[in-house]
Formats: C-alpha cells, sequence, structure tokens
C-alpha cells in the first residue's frame, strides 16, 4: 500500500536521525496512509514560503517488526501520546507506531489535559467526537528500510 510524508527537503533514503523529538508517537519518520492528508499538511509549508514536497512510498509490513496499532483516540492512545510529549520513550518498545494523528483540534483537547484543565474524563468526551486521521511512526531504521521502497517525489506548486 501507499503511504506519503510531506517535507520541505527532498529526498529518497528516510532516516530517523532527522526526525523531532516528543511528538506525537515519539521521535521517528512520520508517513500517512491518506494522501488528502499529506496535502493538507503541504501548506503549512507553502504559506510560509517554503517549498514543499510530497514522497510516496510502498509500505510493505513485516512481521520481524515490533507494530503498536491504536484503533481509536482512546484513554491509551491518550496516556501514550502524553507520554511521548512530555519526552518519555515509552515508544523505543516498538519498531513501527499507527494511529491518530493530534491534529489542531485533537491537539487542543491533549493540551487542555496536559496542562490539568481537562481531567482525563474530560478530555476522553471531548476525544470522542473527533474521527481519527492516520499517521504511522517508523521509530527504528530497520523498519525503515525492511518495510519502506521509495516510489517517487513531486514538488507541490504555490498558489
Amino acid at each position: 500500500m501507499l503511504v506519503y510524508h510531506t517535507s520541505d527537503q527532498c529526498f529518497d533514503c528516510p532516516d530517523v536521525l532527522h526526525s523531532r523529538e516528543a511528538l506525537d508517537f515519539g521521535k521517528g519518520f512520520y508517513v500517512t496512509r491518506l494522501k488528502d492528508q499529506a496535502d493538507k499538511y503541504a501548506n503549512r509549508f507553502l504559506r510560509a514560503d517554503k517549498t514543499a514536497f510530497l514522497h510516496v512510498f510502498e509500505f510493505t509490513p513485516n512481521l520481524e517488526m515490533k507494530i503498536k496499532v491504536f484503533d481509536s483516540y482512546n484513554e491509551e492512545w491518550l496516556d501514550f501520546v502524553c507520554a511521548c510529549r512530555k519526552g518519555q520513550d515509552l515508544y523505543r518498545q516498538y519498531d513501527i507506531i499507527e494511529g491518530g494523528i493530534a491534529n489542531d483540534k485533537v491537539f487542543q483537547t491533549v493540551d487542555l489535559y496536559m496542562s490539568g484543565i481537562y481531567n482525563k474524563e474530560q478530555a476522553l468526551q471531548n476525544l470522542a467526537y473527533e474521527m481519527p486521521n492516520n499517521q504511522l511512526c517508523f521509530i527504528t531504521q530497520k523498519a525503515i528500510d525492511k518495510c519502506l521502497r521509495f516510489v517517487e517525489h513531486k514538488k507541490y506548486n504555490h498558489g
């Protein structure tokens, strides 16, 4: 199946070294199964007057990989994302993590929970109404090397 990554850099060989810390599922290389989601993310770069590239990969799951899947915005997802965003390295026990993305609206709920304004029950009630988007985080280079094959990249046009 095809997966997509949007960036302001163009490359053929992704790695985990160039990723940021303290993201939803920790440090890793993020892709999505949803091309529309990748296209929308490109607008962040274009609005900042940067170049944006869509990278397309063929994803083939590998049974050797330890994969964690979050099917919904539930308590387990909330606890995991909060721990990762606080810099805890729970994610390191996996090769690949898949689940909903903390987009702007979802992140607001997570942020209010992390700051103590919402308790867990309130946060989970808000999250119950959200349809999860999709993200896969490749935590290990081994997962990238065994499961992703570069297909193409395309430059987005401004305007």
